[in-house]
């Protein structure tokens, strides 16, 4: 994958990186050639090159798992820009957050605004950002099932962040994840409306599917 989405306000580049192919994002406004890297998961002269045309801004993490920070330092040393992430997850980052971030606040890239949202689920600080059409959902959301939890209590918590947070956004908007083939959530929302639909073991969670 490399470009994504391109139109004549923005353009996002999407590269899977590192050992286990973790998507990295870079976004970039086309008024102004601000942009911001969204996750750092490895190869980070593949980011440093592509933002060789732009005004780098911040690296914004999605959540702390090392799947997504791999080059989390190397890209901090050269491009000297601030780590932005949520105050649950920053401690467990390789690199010091130089921003915290919160629900419901916003950051300008360019003449770019990116909703903060708060998901947590897959970690207690998972973040998803999102603009107009578009959402970059980390480990929040995949084609077909959220991210993987670690228990019954934080499949209900991720469950809650993707009907609270998620899902009240439209239907057309085109959903980016952290690794994978990005979707629409028209689409995962229906898939997710059938699932809730059945019953299932209230110790669900793990690696789940909408299909299950």
């Amino acid at each position: 994958m490399a470009l994504v989405v391109d139109n004549e306000t923005i353009q996002i580049e999407c590269y899977p990186l590192g050992p286990f192919g973790t998507n990295s994002y870079i976004l970039r406004c086309l008024k102004t050639g601000d942009s911001v890297v969204v996750d750092a998961p490895g190869d980070a002269p593949t980011v440093l090159e592509r933002l060789q045309s732009t005004n780098p801004k911040y690296i914004l993490m999605t959540h702390n798992h090392m799947d997504h920070t791999g080059a989390l330092a190397e890209l901090k040393s050269i491009l000297k820009v601030p780590i932005a992430a949520h105050a649950a997850d920053a401690a467990s980052l390789p690199v010091p957050a130089d921003m915290l971030l919160a629900d419901g606040e916003a950051l300008k890239v360019g003449n770019i605004g990116l909703s903060i949202l708060h998901t947590p689920g897959h970690t207690p600080g998972s973040l998803c950002f999102y603009t107009e059409g578009y959402l970059i959902s980390g480990d929040t959301l995949f084609p077909d099932g959220p991210g993987k939890t670690g228990s019954p209590s934080a499949f209900r918590q991720i469950v809650e962040s993707l009907q609270q947070k998620i899902f009240v956004l439209p239907d057309d908007t085109r959903v980016f994840p952290g690794h994978g083939d990005h979707t629409t959530l028209g689409k995962e929302k229906q898939a997710f409306e059938a699932f809730a639909a059945r019953p299932h073991d209230p110790n669900l969670c793990g690696d789940v599917l909408w299909t299950m």
